[in-house]
């Protein structure tokens, strides 16, 4: 069992049946950060349907990649290292023949997964990285697929296919029609596809990122981030059904699949399309948590594994970026009056979010005032967040964006503004004026806004400053209240001095 913090870098080394990926970790957490991250496409699955046996190049190529990778483990310091194979490793004739050499390089033992332990792991992977997952989780690698059914924290009907990209090719010699005729057999053993209808389908996998980046650059979409990007299932499966009939040939110009990918997208593009006419999901999201994540979050305590992704991420960059997290969780606590009646009454999840852009609300201040709006819009919009969709990390851009900009400048924000409602737009405004004022007051500083509380009193917003707050009052503060009170449809009122000691207490 990890512990937060005491571990320090934990490394993840996950040799596939394409890639042999090294990812290490800054430490044991909800959302854990890479210190690095590095793959070798090895191809070591490629031929196994055909032969039974990991061919020799790729062996060679896996093992050379492995040196590489011990000496980063031993440079970059870390103290736990987890090591992992999957289907190729698993079903070759020679298989524990190459994991015995890759044992002696690396310095580690490595665990050859079974399939369901494979399809268990990635199942993990979406509960970590997704609140409150509801679907079916599918990773798609070189060799394998594994399905698996995931509701909340709870895992059920896993199974593992032969369905892999580099599999596929290999046991239809290339010949996409052969190909779709194996996925369809193979799909029809499962039993239990049809429970994932209407729910989501968490697409795991470089291949079906691949995929999602293509159709990213197709829709001009404002966000460059993978993880949770959704597409409706209709569109998904029209845009799968066009490109399983592409040729890498026919995808050699585009720049958005790299050279690696080109071979099996129309692969994992023909497997999509056949589960989607299979069990009818409401929509594609696309994970970039897999066994990796999934594995890391295996190990953490149970503490550690209720936390929320969402909040452990804003708290660790609060920690690094912000004058001090206290003060932004006192912050979580002071707008908590805002929200509740007789003002705009909050969802859980417009709660959570609200908490979660709180904790950012500082995280610009280093920069410099001409660029901290952007800087800040740009480190959310497009930052390692997990725990959250698009809309919400667009909301969250958004506030810390108008807490820096105010709320005339709206340039950089008006991309970001088509995904999200009217509702989650006065909302972010909303904020951003609250961030604006209490900020103006508390100077970013803890002990400051317990203190100085806001109330709603019939058609006015209140803020009391007592003493020994009374002489923060000024006219910036006058302003970036009103600018607030305007938001709510209230009047403005600043209570200052001993006369409101009481009231403030």
């Amino acid at each position: 069992m990890l512990a937060r913090n005491d571990s320090g870098p934990v490394a993840v080394v996950d040799i596939g049946s394409n890639s042999v990926r090294l990812i290490v970790y800054e430490d044991a957490g909800r959302a854990p950060a890479p210190l690095f991250n590095e793959k070798v496409l090895c191809g070591l699955g490629r031929t196994i349907a055909t032969t039974g046996k990991l061919a020799p190049d790729a062996i060679k190529r896996a093992l050379r990649a492995l040196r590489r990778f011990r000496a980063l483990i031993d440079q970059l310091g870390a103290g736990h290292v987890e090591a992992i194979a999957t289907a190729a490793a698993r079903e070759a004739s020679n298989g524990a023949d190459f994991i015995a050499q890759a044992e002696r390089i690396l310095g580690h033992k490595i665990t050859v997964l079974t399939g369901t332990k494979e399809a268990e792991l990635a199942a993990l992977g979406i509960v970590s990285g997704f609140h409150a997952a509801d679907g079916f989780a599918g990773d798609l690698g070189g060799g394998s697929l594994e399905l698996i059914d995931v509701r909340g924290g709870r895992l059920s009907d896993a199974m593992t296919l032969p369905l892999g990209g580099l599999r596929l090719i290999d046991a239809s010699g290339g010949n996409l029609r052969k190909a779709r005729e194996i996925v369809d057999a193979e799909l029809g053993k499962v039993e239990w596809l049809e429970k994932g209808r209407g729910r989501d389908f968490y697409a795991i996998g470089g291949t079906w990122r691949a995929l999602a980046r293509l159709h990213m650059t197709q829709t001009n979409y404002p966000l460059s981030v993978m993880h949770n990007y959704r597409i409706a299932a209709d569109e998904a499966l029209k845009f799968a059904a066009l490109l399983d009939h592409q040729s890498q040939s026919s995808l050699a110009g585009i720049r958005d699949i790299s050279s690696a990918r080109r071979e099996t997208v129309p692969y994992g593009a023909l497997v999509l399309e056949r589960l989607i006419k299979q069990m009818k999901p409401r929509a594609i999201v696309i994970s970039v948590f897999g066994i990796r994540e999934g594995l890391l979050y295996s190990l953490l305590s149970e503490e550690e594994k209720r936390r929320d992704p969402l909040i452990a991420a804003c708290e660790d960059l609060a920690r690094q970026r912000s004058r001090s997290v206290d003060s932004a969780y006192e912050l979580c606590f002071w707008t908590d009056a805002l929200f509740r009646a007789p003002g705009p009454i909050e969802t859980p999840e417009q709660r959570r979010l609200r908490h979660a852009a709180c904790l950012l609300s500082d995280i610009g201040w280093r920069a410099h005032p001409d660029y901290r709006g952007a800087q800040s819009l740009n480190l959310v919009a497009h930052g390692d967040f997990v725990g959250v969709d698009h809309p919400g990390r667009a909301f969250l851009a958004l506030c810390v964006y108008y807490r820096n900009e105010g709320l005339v400048r709206d340039d950089l924000s008006q991309k970001l503004v088509e995904l999200v409602d009217k509702d989650m737009v006065k909302r972010a405004r909303i904020l951003g004026a609250a961030f604006r004022a209490a900020h103006m007051v508390s100077a970013a500083m803890p002990g400051v806004l317990t203190n100085t509380p806001v109330t709603y009193e019939g058609n006015r917003l209140a803020w009391t400053l007592p003493e020994p707050y009374a002489n923060l009052e000024g006219e910036r503060v006058e302003r970036r209240f009103k600018q607030l009170a305007e938001l709510l449809d209230r009047e403005p009122e600043i209570r200052v001095g001993s006369a409101y000691q009481l009231a403030a207490s």
